[in-house]
C-alpha cells in the first residue's frame, strides 16, 4: 500500500494558515531546500571552510553561513509580501526594495557553524513577525516573542526535517526524496520529564553558583539527591540540541558564566532564543533565561541582543528554578 501523507501546503491550509502566512513559509521551506543542497554538497560543492570574513557578532564566518544568507535574504526579499529581514550575519536589517509587505522574517542562516567542516548537524531557525507601517528600520523588529506570528527550524542531519509553529502546536515535516515536505509528526509534544540535560561542560567553572549546583545533582546519578541516574548530551549546534529535546525530552542549558560578566548571555534573543522558545511553549515545554522568566516575554532593545537560555521539558525546568535557585 502506497502511504499517502499529507504534504505542507495541506497542512497548512487544514490548520487554517492560508492566504499570505502560507505563501511566505512555503518560500522559507522552499528556501530551506535551496539550503540543504548546498550543505549536502560540501567540499563537492566548494562549500566548506571559512568565508575570510567576521560578522557582527565578531565571529568568523564560514562560507556556508554567507552561501545560506544569501539565499535566504533574496529568496525573502524577492517576495511582495516581506517588508524586510534581518540576519545573525547582517549588521543591521534589509528593506525590501517594494512597498506593502506585511512580514518581517529574523534567520540564523545556519545555525551550528562549528559542525560544517565536520559534516555534524547543522540547521536553519526563523521568526515571523507582523511589519509595522513605515519605514523598516533595525527598531521595527525590536518586538517580543509573543508577537511571532510562526517560527520554525530545518535541521539538515540523516533527514531533513523541519519542525513549525503557527502557535497551534508543533508539527514536523521530512523532506522526501523527490523535494516535498511531508507531514511525519503531527503533534509533538516534549515529554515534562526527562533523565537528560545538555550544556557545555568545559565551562563548568565559570557559571553562576546555582547552575554549578543543578549540574552536580545531575552528575550525582542514582546515588544522590535527585535519585536517578542522568545523561549527558552535547551537539554544539542548538537546533540539534532542541531537536532532540523535542523528539524525546531533555533540558538545554546555555546559562550566563563569568568570562564575560557584563554580557548578559550568549545566545541572539530574535535568532535563537525567541524562535525556539515559541517552539518549546507550543510543544508543552518551557523557555527561560533563568528558570523563572520566560525568554518570549524578554523586551528586546537591540537585533543581535543576547540572552541566557534554559528550556526544554517543564518539570525539569522547574526543578533548576525551585529547587537550585538559578
Amino acid at each position: 500500500m502506497t502511504d499517502v501523507r499529507t504534504d505542507l501546503s495541506a497542512h497548512l491550509s487544514a490548520t487554517g494558515v492560508e492566504g499570505d502566512l502560507a505563501e511566505l513559509l512555503l518560500k522559507i521551506a522552499a528556501s530551506c531546500v535551496d539550503i540543504r543542497k548546498v550543505v549536502s554538497g560540501g567540499a563537492l560543492a566548494g562549500a566548506l571552510g571559512a568565508s575570510g570574513n567576521v560578522n557582527v557578532q565578531d565571529e568568523e564566518q564560514k562560507k556556508l553561513d554567507v552561501i545560506s544568507n544569501d539565499i535566504l535574504t533574496d529568496n525573502l526579499l524577492a517576495l511582495p509580501l516581506v517588508a524586510g529581514v534581518a540576519s545573525e550575519e547582517m549588521d543591521n536589517c534589509q528593506p525590501a526594495k517594494h512597498d506593502g509587505g506585511k512580514f518581517l522574517v529574523l534567520f540564523d542562516p545556519l545555525d551550528g557553524s562549528s559542525n560544517i567542516d565536520i559534516n555534524a548537524p547543522v540547521g536553519t531557525i526563523f521568526s515571523v513577525l507582523a511589519a509595522p507601517s513605515g519605514e523598516i528600520t533595525d527598531a521595527a523588529f525590536l518586538q517580543d516573542g509573543r508577537k511571532q506570528l510562526a517560527a520554525g527550524y530545518v535541521l539538515y542531519g540523516g533527514q531533513t526535517m523541519l519542525v513549525l509553529t503557527t502557535g497551534s502546536g508543533v508539527a514536523g515535516f521530512t523532506l522526501s526524496l523527490d523535494g516535498q515536505w511531508l507531514l511525519t509528526h503531527p503533534a509533538i509534544k516534549i515529554t515534562p520529564d526527562t533523565k537528560e540535560f545538555a550544556i557545555n561542560m568545559s565551562n563548568q567553572r565559570h557559571w553562576a553558583e546555582g547552575v554549578q549546583k543543578y549540574v552536580e545533582g545531575c552528575l550525582q546519578g542514582a546515588e544522590g539527591g535527585r535519585g536517578k541516574n542522568f545523561n549527558m548530551r552535547w551537539v554544539a549546534a542548538m537546533v540539534a540540541d532542541v531537536h532532540r529535546i523535542m523528539m524525546r525530552g531533555g533540558v538545554f542549558l546555555y546559562p550566563w558564566d563569568k568570562r564575560e560578566p557584563n554580557k548578559p548571555g550568549k545566545l541572539r534573543l530574535m535568532y535563537e532564543g525567541n524562535p525556539m522558545s515559541f517552539l518549546v511553549e507550543q510543544a508543552g515545554g518551557k523557555s527561560t533565561t533563568d528558570g523563572r522568566n520566560a525568554i518570549l516575554d524578554v523586551l528586546p532593545t537591540q537585533l543581535h541582543q543576547r540572552v541566557p537560555v534554559i528550556l526544554g521539558s517543564a518539570n525539569e525546568i522547574d526543578v533548576i528554578a525551585d529547587t537550585c535557585g538559578v
